[in-house]
């Protein structure tokens, strides 16, 4: 099943990558701050040492079960029925992320440029995009998402370069002014979004080619580093600019472009951000939609999961539409509930896969 495409450990460990930091990066600084203040970069430290062991547990999965998807070694470790329970809570998740993800572009687009023009609009012409890319395959994703993540970087790297005219270190202090709780509610969010998210990987690794899956762990822990310096630094940058203000803001990165003025030379470069911003969450929601079909087709033991992709897309379009009504209650969601529920969804699956694959590995080997 999984024969026909294949990528390199290298580029998994870019879509992993990806998949991490592309919207989050954008979206995680604002809120983070607002619940942690000042002790951000503490939480995020947190919240990164949680997704170091979720990743570690999902790598010795892959190891353990070699050219298997989660779906594939659940079903033979616990049986049908099981993998089904396991599986509903898994599905409703993603099918929530894709249409929560996309539903965040459509914020964006209505709060900063097209004011006048319906969400349903710009939701139907992102998730078109989103499956067309789903559809062509993790190869193609693979190679055109190499690009746009580079690009993506690239800009926060420019914008936070050109806004260290406006760092003030002294936003910094006094860390954890109020205690060790805001810290923990920080952590707590961002172990949700997006550490709590790791296991949808587990759908994927069984593309990384025979050959390569040595480098792969690697790799894969490489962008787990290179993802944590990335979410300290821009959170850590976001305070000294912002300040007090900075957990009133949302889409953070993108007003502190709006300050750069640099001798009337360079100035109005918050369309950058919003490229970034943009691209982030599409490539992020191409690769839920691609998780969702392939789950789905491995639970209906399915040859081709792509016939699933268009389908899938107009559900999560629907839901994209009527499931959250406003920026708030979405906002309220994504900061208390999803990290419940990634842990029942995740981190729940993660966790009994892992004792179970460890119990049988210990009876075999005596």
């Amino acid at each position: 099943m999984y024969k026909k495409e294949s990528i390199s450990a290298s580029q998994m460990s870019v879509l992993f990558f990806v998949y991490m930091t592309g919207s989050a990066i954008i979206n995680i600084p604002g809120p983070l701050t607002s619940f942690a203040k000042t002790g951000a970069w503490i939480s995020l430290l947190i919240s990164w040492s949680l997704g170091v062991i979720f990743l570690l547990g999902l790598l010795y999965l892959n190891r353990q079960h070699p050219g298997l998807s989660f779906i594939d070694y659940s079903r033979k470790m616990i049986g049908g029925p099981f993998t089904v329970l396991l599986a509903i809570p898994f599905i409703t998740l993603v099918l929530h992320m894709s249409a929560g993800i996309v539903l965040d572009i459509g914020l964006f687009f209505r709060s900063s440029m097209l004011r006048e023009t319906p969400m349903y609009v710009i939701h139907a012409c992102v998730f078109l995009i989103v499956s067309l890319t789903a559809r062509s395959g993790i190869e193609t994703m693979a190679r055109m998402f190499t690009v746009l993540i580079s690009v993506t970087v690239l800009s926060v790297i420019v914008t936070l370069l050109l806004s260290i005219y406006y760092f003030k270190p002294e936003h910094l202090f006094p860390i954890a002014p109020e205690g060790i709780r805001p810290i923990l509610h920080g952590a707590y969010f961002t172990s949700g979004f997006p550490y709590g998210e790791i296991f949808l990987f587990s759908m994927l690794t069984p593309y990384v080619r025979k050959e390569d899956r040595e480098r792969f762990e690697h790799g894969m822990l490489l962008a787990m580093v290179a993802n944590g310096i990335c979410f300290i630094l821009v959170t850590v940058c976001a305070i000294m600019v912002l300040g007090p203000l900075c957990g009133s803001v949302k889409y953070t990165l993108f007003q502190i472009a709006r300050l750069i003025d640099i001798q009337d030379i360079i100035e109005r470069i918050e369309s950058i951000i919003g490229f970034a911003l943009v691209v982030g969450s599409f490539m992020k929601a191409t690769i839920a939609l691609l998780v969702l079909a392939l789950t789905v087709a491995r639970l209906l033991k399915l040859t081709d999961y792509r016939i699933l992709i268009f389908p899938l897309a107009l559900v999560n379009f629907l839901l994209s539409i009527v499931l959250y009504k406003g920026e708030t209650r979405w906002s309220e969601v994504v900061g208390n509930v999803w990290p419940l529920w990634n842990a029942i969804a995740n981190v729940l699956p993660l966790i009994i896969m892992t004792l179970i694959t460890l119990f049988t590995a210990k009876k075999r080997s005596h």
